[in-house]
């Protein structure tokens, strides 16, 4: 009887203390989606920030619902066709291409009125009106976008486009990351806000970039911000990203593993809560 006693015993402190299983939905663009896509990457990742999390928490089980190049517009539009199953917890990391695409902020009140996904915060009403239909008790954690320099993708230097320290369309990225800080606040949610995060500023996203000055034709590595306005020539210039350049990111926009640590941690810091 003894024996059995301690037996239980053992048995309720080994099950008190295992953490419970969690499903993890991480919904988002090419920054999430590159987590299982390290191809193409040119293997400058070795792994993104869903798999940093759950190496830290592996209670945690993530299914990656990253699309390559979508806004959350585009999410919005289509969140019936997505196949989002119903989770223990949602992440949302979105808006670095709704800035680039020129779609329209809107205000809380479009927000509040859920007017449709003709602006991010219309988007997000319907984003988040979805998981809260699938899972009233799930939690969500709202991420806002990174800045950016000048961004060359690895594979195709024709796709390029230029940094986040100016406006797109009479807008800045900051006022998308502050629109979605005013939605986390708003639905009293989880905010990893990584706009405005310590460490992550401009200057910190590359080391350099590799271009040619202009008056010799010779290449120099130039750093942020003296590389704006400096022309490169898709047909003919070298990636002006190599390797020794990676710092946050290793193109301009997407991150590096430094970066994704980072992000990483952020979002470990807010999933224990």
């Amino acid at each position: 009887m003894k024996r059995i006693t301690v037996v239980l015993l053992i048995a309720t402190i080994y099950f008190s203390f295992t953490p419970k299983e969690i499903t993890w939905v991480a919904i988002g663009d090419s920054i999430t989606y590159l987590n299982d896509h390290q191809d193409e990457t040119g293997n400058r990742i070795t792994k993104g920030y869903m798999t940093r999390v759950v190496e830290k928490l592996p209670n945690i089980n993530y299914i990656n619902k990253g699309f390559n190049g979508w806004t959350a517009t585009n999410i919005a539009h289509e969140i019936e066709k997505l196949e989002i199953p119903k989770a223990d917890v949602y992440s949302v990391f979105l808006g670095t291409n709704d800035w680039w695409s020129g779609k329209p902020i809107g205000s809380l009140k479009d927000y509040e009125s859920n007017t449709g996904n003709e602006t991010i915060y219309g988007a997000f009403r319907i984003i988040i009106d979805k998981l809260h239909s699938m899972n009233n008790q799930a939690k969500i954690v709202l991420i806002t976008p990174m800045k950016r320099v000048d961004f060359v993708y690895i594979n195709d230097f024709e796709n390029n486009a230029y940094g986040s320290y100016r406006e797109k369309d009479g807008q800045q990225l900051e006022a998308v990351a502050n629109a979605i800080v005013d939605i986390a606040q708003h639905e009293k949610v989880g905010l990893v806000d990584l706009y405005h995060k310590k460490g992550m500023d401009h200057s910190k996203l590359v080391h350099f970039k590799w271009l040619k000055d202009p008056s010799t034709g010779a290449y120099k590595k130039y750093k942020y911000p003296d590389f704006i306005d400096v022309p490169f020539n898709t047909a003919t210039d070298e990636y002006p990203y190599p390797e020794k350049a990676t710092n946050l990111t290793y193109d301009g926009l997407h991150p590096s593993d430094k970066g994704y640590k980072i992000i990483a941690d952020a979002l470990i810091k807010e999933f224990k809560k």
